[in-house]
């Protein structure tokens, strides 16, 4: 450790030594619709995976479909959940915006 590496100071508290940046996942730019049940006790959740967007473009998508579905969600890993089975929605949305839209699973 170099005397130029701070990691503590009184000013501001604990100081990242580095900061890591996020990298935005290689996709096929195809958007996977799922609905899952798996390790939520039995509620279903709609999923959206395979965006190839940055971060802000995710969220703003994710929070105009909650708006859109009249449900809650979240933005986990680049992965979309949206509360609900509202797949039918969602694609028929997604296309009218343009994107190349799948659903997968069953």
């Amino acid at each position: 450790m170099s005397q130029n590496d701070l990691v503590y100071s009184t000013d501001g508290g604990r100081i990242p030594a580095q900061k890591a940046q996020l990298a935005r996942p290689k996709t096929d730019g195809i958007i996977r619709i799922r609905r899952e049940t798996k390790g939520r006790k039995g509620k279903g959740v709609t999923t959206l995976s395979g965006m190839d967007m940055d971060a802000t473009k995710i969220k703003a998508l994710c929070t105009d479909l909650k708006k859109m579905c009249g449900t809650g969600g979240a933005v986990k890993d680049a992965v979309i959940e949206i509360q609900g089975d509202n797949r039918d929605k969602i694609k028929l949305a997604l296309e009218k915006r343009g994107y190349t839209v799948k659903l997968a699973g069953g």
